[in-house]
């Protein structure tokens, strides 16, 4: 909580008080899927992890100490269909889920319950790198399985992939991981781990979150 403000929740906002004024707060989540294939309803999530990646009330940004707040969860396929390359590349044992693997109900309804806990009464931004296939997957199994539908409502959402194009003055089809700047990268390796690879996301964000972008070197 920042020095000087007071935490207010009503039915409908989640608010600070600062020097009698509203500051709106936003609570990050740093999130990464891994599935079976390309698209969800035909494909499945076979494990996704959500990890606390900071907030911002407008002024401040507030980066975590640590990357400790996690969630974790292994999901029992909802079809026969997959993709091996997909297999392939996060090396998870489909066969072995669909007996052992959680339901996605249960899966989605604890993590509806874990990022609002952990929000601190700000409202929870979903965070991907890029976001538009972490943010569909996870959108349609909260909408499909849990009953309270999503903790980020239909548009909560940051991708750092455009956040990183405008601040690095280039176009977003430039802006993909491989042309990362070092300075800005996470030094974790990405192993398609999806605990692993949302910490090495959420740092990838806050890096970009702070910086002050090219055209701030140049003036």
């Amino acid at each position: 909580m920042l020095l000087g403000t007071q935490n207010i929740q009503s039915r409908d906002e989640n608010y600070q008080m600062r020097s009698g004024e509203r500051v709106f707060v936003d609570s990050y989540f740093s999130a990464d899927v891994e599935t079976d294939g390309p698209i969800p309803g035909p494909f499945s999530i076979l494990s996704f992890a959500i990890v606390y990646a900071g907030s911002f009330d407008g002024r401040t940004f507030i980066r975590p100490q640590s990357y400790d707040k996690v969630f974790y969860r292994e999901l029992k396929p909802i079809s026969n269909a997959f993709q091996q390359e997909a297999l392939d590349v996060n090396g998870l044992d489909r066969a072995k889920l669909c007996v052992e693997g959680l339901s996605p109900e249960v899966a989605m309804t604890e993590a509806f319950q874990w990022i609002n806990a952990n929000s601190s009464g700000a409202k929870p931004v979903l965070v991907a790198y890029p976001l538009s296939f972490d943010w569909t997957w996870l959108y349609w199994y909260f909408i499909q399985f849990c009953k309270d539908g999503s903790p980020f409502d239909y548009s909560r959402c940051f991708d750092i992939k455009t956040a990183l194009a405008v601040k690095a003055g280039i176009p977003v089809s430039q802006a993909g991981r491989s042309r990362l700047d070092p300075a800005l990268s996470s030094k974790r390796p990405h192993t398609h781990h999806a605990v692993d690879d949302a910490i090495e996301q959420a740092e990838i964000f806050a890096n970009v979150f702070e910086w002050a972008g090219a055209n701030e070197r140049t003036r």
